[in-house]
């Protein structure tokens, strides 16, 4: 179950540039659960990713608590196919990513311990392109 959007307003999107030194203003504080896993570096999360991580944090928690995922990949990724020469257009979508800027929360975790929620995170932080740490409630 790949993470996409049911309808989007334009097919194709422009790529956009990552600003360096750009911190992420939003989704920064753990809302819903107790604890959370918080992006330290930037990069494009792709659905698989996202998935991959949901997998490992459920697979270790053995269906005890509630998991959040805090993104949602809505950013198309075109991709031309192989052994096609330059010209004739952009290439049809491919994936969808969504940009993770530093500060982002990914995942949230609730009703479980502290050690239990370190080590689902733990296995989910070995799935993201970035570093990550592990975060607790205000």
């Amino acid at each position: 179950m790949l993470l996409m959007p049911r309808k989007v307003k334009h097919r194709k999107w422009h790529k956009g540039r990552s600003r360096k030194r750009d911190l992420e203003t939003r989704g920064t504080k753990v809302s819903f659960g107790e604890f959370g896993l918080q992006a330290l570096g930037r990069s494009w999360l792709s659905s698989k990713q996202i998935e991959a991580g949901r997998r490992a944090v459920t697979h270790y928690l053995k269906r005890e608590g509630r998991v959040w995922i805090r993104v949602f990949p809505d950013k198309p990724v075109t991709q031309k196919a192989a052994e096609v020469g330059m010209g004739g257009g952009k290439g049809a979508v491919d994936h969808y990513v969504f940009p993770v800027k530093p500060g982002r929360i990914i995942f949230e975790i609730g009703g479980v311990s502290e050690e239990k929620a370190r080590g689902a995170l733990d296995r989910a932080k070995h799935k993201m392109p970035f570093k990550t740490k592990f975060v607790c409630r205000d």
